[in-house]
């Protein structure tokens, strides 16, 4: 059936109606004072959102975006980075840092392993010249849907004296996540994860330590530079031409956001998150993250069952039930299939989405009790 493809992958994610309402009116300048009011109301939202007390910044780009804005305005060549890496995405802060020519080191672990604390505060510990400045991590690891303690390692990156820049694109709005609170330096997101718009905006907030390093940089970029954009987030405005109409989608998709609260929003994606997990194993599958506590609420990662590939599971929830799950990356394609949960998800989709999965592997030869998963999965959202 036409025009009702349902994507259950990390990113994009579905969108409200409402929102993409808003976003196919027809532009208005964004100089206007039109505009002006709108990122008015968009930037005291995301305050709200993020839980921080500073600026939070937009740019027109993917999450990488704001992962090139973090570190290109806090990096000097020869500078000491620590990366702590679960996957892809963690390995990409330890690229961007490369790139500026810092000095990178990794603290690395197996596929749906998190990072253990006390290994990050030995090494640290072992630092006695406070050569490493800054230390990258992910929160939720958008190829394994494995999620770091980050409360936890924050503070011990902020007892070592170094900065924490935190890679948030699929756990804000899905995971608790309290810059300030916690201590994060400096944090980041993505617009088509968690904030139920389209791709093509990017989010940074920074504390008043990661303003210090700031001001030591030699090279600051200039696309991203964060005075620029504090200035102009200050005035209700936009350093260079912003993409407007998803602008006008976010103040509509905040508006929701604030409406349901964030702790709400945060509770709704781990409900279902732990249901699908559930459900999941209830049919006979291997989760790649083993512990509900290291799991990401945003995205499942699965094993298919032997004798079955990973193409054809995709192939076949798409083909006939219009469903769009994600395939591994890198070293993981055709090995995991992976099962967003994030952004603009109901109860009723989730339950959809086990009912479809469980019928296609009925139909691809896979041995299991019917109707086991989806009666889990039922059970579980009901149990509320």
């Amino acid at each position: 059936m036409k025009d009702k493809t349902f994507l259950m992958i990390p990113g994009p994610t579905p969108v409200p109606e409402s929102v993409m309402m808003e976003i196919a009116k027809h532009p208005i300048g964004h100089r206007s004072s039109e505009f002006s009011a709108v990122l008015e109301r968009v930037y005291s939202n995301l305050k709200y959102v993020f839980q921080t007390e500073n600026d939070v910044f937009v740019y027109t780009s993917s999450g990488t975006g704001a992962m090139c804005a973090a570190l290109e305005n806090l990096v000097n060549e020869g500078d000491h980075v620590l990366s702590l890496v679960l996957g892809n995405f963690g390995n990409r802060w330890a690229k961007i840092a490369e790139s500026r020519g810092a000095v990178v080191e990794k603290i690395e672990v197996e596929t749906g392993e998190v990072i253990d604390p006390e290994v990050l505060r030995k090494r640290l510990a072992e630092d006695t010249n406070k050569e490493i400045k800054i230390v990258t991590l992910t929160h939720s690891e958008t190829s394994t849907g494995a999620a770091n303690d980050i409360k936890t390692l924050c503070s011990i990156i902020r007892e070592h004296g170094a900065l924490s820049v935190v890679d948030g694109v699929t756990s804000v709005c899905a995971m608790e996540c309290k810059p300030d609170e916690w201590g994060i330096d400096v944090l980041v997101s993505g617009s088509q994860k968690g904030f139920m718009i389209p791709p093509g905006l990017a989010f940074l907030t920074a504390n008043e330590r990661a303003w210090k390093v700031y001001e030591e940089c030699k090279h600051p970029s200039f696309y991203w530079d964060w005075a620029a954009y504090r200035k102009s987030t200050r005035a209700n405005s936009t350093p260079f031409t912003p993409a407007v109409n998803l602008f006008v989608g976010l103040d509509k998709a905040l508006e929701m956001i604030k409406e349901e609260g964030i702790e709400n929003m945060n509770a709704r994606h781990r409900r279902h998150a732990m249901a699908l997990r559930k459900a999941v194993k209830a049919i006979g599958l291997e989760l790649v993250v083993k512990e509900d506590k290291n799991a990401s609420h945003s995205i499942t990662s699965i094993f298919p069952p032997e004798g079955i590939s990973v193409p054809d599971i995709r192939k076949t929830i798409t083909k006939d039930f219009d469903i769009v799950v994600a395939n591994g990356q890198n070293a993981l394609k055709d090995k995991i299939f992976r099962m967003g949960t994030l952004g603009f998800v109901c109860d009723r989709d989730v339950i959809s989405a086990v009912g479809a999965l469980e019928a296609t592997l009925h139909k691809l030869g896979y041995k299991f009790e019917l109707g086991k998963g989806v009666a889990t999965v039922i059970a579980e959202l009901g149990a509320k």
